[in-house]
């Protein structure tokens, strides 16, 4: 009974873990992302998209980039070398972050990018 139980615990720290692993990374739309602010506070997520907009500040590490997955635009902040161009298909992981929420809409609402996938 002892090592049933055991295995049985083993089984439920997995699931646990393995859940909590997929909440932690989860596909949004940008519209939740805008609506929902503290819910993805610091949370990784991936989001696909077309890019609409890329762009990169002279003296500044940081390069930028826009994307639009049908229900918004959200900023992507990126210290790749490289970036998107315009029109490309992309899946973006990264945590999300905003420069402040104010009566519950964030400002400056923006993905800090941890991977990058252009599709073909």
């Amino acid at each position: 009974m002892g090592m049933q139980l055991s295995r049985l615990s083993v089984v439920l720290a997995l699931v646990v873990g393995v859940t909590g692993c997929a909440h932690a990374l989860r596909s949004a739309r940008v519209a939740d992302l805008r609506d929902n602010p503290g819910r993805y506070q610091h949370h990784t997520v991936s989001i696909e998209g077309v890019v609409t907009n890329a762009f990169s500040v002279p003296l500044v590490t940081f390069k930028m980039y826009r994307v639009d997955d049908g229900t918004g635009e959200v900023t992507v902040l990126s210290q790749n070398t490289r970036t998107p161009t315009r029109g490309a298909r992309v899946r973006v992981k990264g945590k999300v972050d905003d420069l402040a929420v104010v009566s519950g809409q964030a400002i400056g609402l923006h993905i800090r990018e941890q991977a990058l996938y252009v599709k073909p």
